[in-house]
């Protein structure tokens, strides 16, 4: 199998801006300076999430995910030159279990959305329980799909790597070292499968950020993470990386025992959206869990997007005529994720 490796390339400037530098530039200031579109998705007070239903791997993806991205206000200008970086999910592929990875087709769809605008797309993996990144892509298919597609794949775990300071501060981490394809890009996109989990509830755009930091800094498994608090380090990471947004394949999910023990759950969707906490709390209310008892999505909030549902604004279909109850697993810890009732007033 031959796919296109990155090579190294300048580090550009990250790209997100916090409180303090709005305030002490000034909004029109701050604006010229990190540009219009990334001031306006810090500032808007709510969030857009795109839910397409009927989906399917052999359907009209690239479509789909098209009109998410627009209905939710991406501006497809602003990409024009600029550089991509798709993170699929490749946690520990089987080609008899599809349920646990990214579908290949999702990811070419989405990035040729994105060549379409004029991006330079890339696709990068870290695959947190497979040292051998090569075997993830064959046993996955996305290699072939790669390949087939021209598109050049980033690994994740071996890159070269920069240091970036933690801008989330919930941890006790200092900062996080990202590999070279991280930290140059202008949009990172996270394109998580939509999977319970055994220990934090549901997996899904910001927990798959855990596949952007690199094995050979933090382990197979990534234990320094877990030992600093799953919670604490999914929120300083997803506050520390550049310009993100999430393309989710809830097409054929996981319930019961995630991120890699559990059934097949078949859905048909496909979410869309520029803040992930939002985009989180969306897919987690479709699986009848409730967002609010999801630890890392409430630390996250204020960087993140909204968790209220009365504060994010549906695009597409919406959740309520979607919602289906997920199995999890009978733990204290999860027990509290579920919800008696589905309806608008679940919040």
């Amino acid at each position: 199998m031959h796919f296109q490796m990155t090579e190294p390339h300048t580090p550009l400037r990250n790209g997100q801006v916090d409180r303090r530098t709005l305030l002490g530039a000034g909004v029109a200031g701050t604006a010229a300076a990190i540009g219009a579109p990334a001031l306006y998705q810090w500032a808007r007070p709510d969030a857009n999430v795109f839910v397409a239903r009927h989906q399917r791997y052999d359907g009209p993806l690239a479509s789909t995910v098209r009109d998410g991205l627009l209905a939710t206000g991406f501006d497809a200008d602003w990409v024009r030159g600029r550089k991509v970086l798709l993170k699929p999910n490749l946690v520990e592929p089987r080609k008899d279990r599809p349920q646990m990875t990214t579908h290949p087709a999702m990811i070419v769809a989405a990035a040729d959305v994105f060549r379409a605008w004029g991006a330079t797309v890339t696709v990068g993996e870290a695959p947190g329980h497979v040292r051998d990144t090569e075997m993830a892509l064959i046993e996955s298919g996305v290699g072939e799909a790669l390949a087939d597609g021209g598109l050049k794949f980033a690994d994740l775990n071996y890159e070269s790597v920069t240091w970036r300071g933690n801008r989330g501060r919930r941890s006790h981490l200092r900062g996080f070292w990202f590999p070279q394809s991280v930290a140059e890009a202008d949009l990172v996109v996270s394109m998580p499968k939509m999977k319970t989990h055994h220990w934090v509830g549901i997996t899904c755009s910001m927990k798959n950020f855990y596949g952007v930091l690199p094995g050979i800094k933090y382990g197979w498994p990534k234990n320094v993470l877990h030992h600093n608090g799953i919670p604490e380090t999914v929120a300083d990471i997803n506050a520390t990386l550049p310009r993100t947004l999430a393309i989710v394949d809830g097409i054929e999910c996981m319930e019961g025992d995630g991120p890699i023990l559990g059934t097949s759950k078949q859905m048909g969707l496909v979410l869309v959206g520029p803040k992930l906490a939002s985009i989180d709390a969306t897919a987690t209310r479709i699986m009848h869990l409730d967002p609010m008892e999801v630890d890392y999505l409430r630390l996250a909030v204020r960087r993140m997007g909204p968790l209220h549902d009365s504060r994010i604004q549906q695009r597409g279909e919406s959740w309520q005529e979607l919602a289906t109850p997920f199995q999890i697993l009978d733990e204290p810890h999860l027990n509290r994720l579920r919800i008696g009732k589905i309806g608008p007033d679940v919040t």
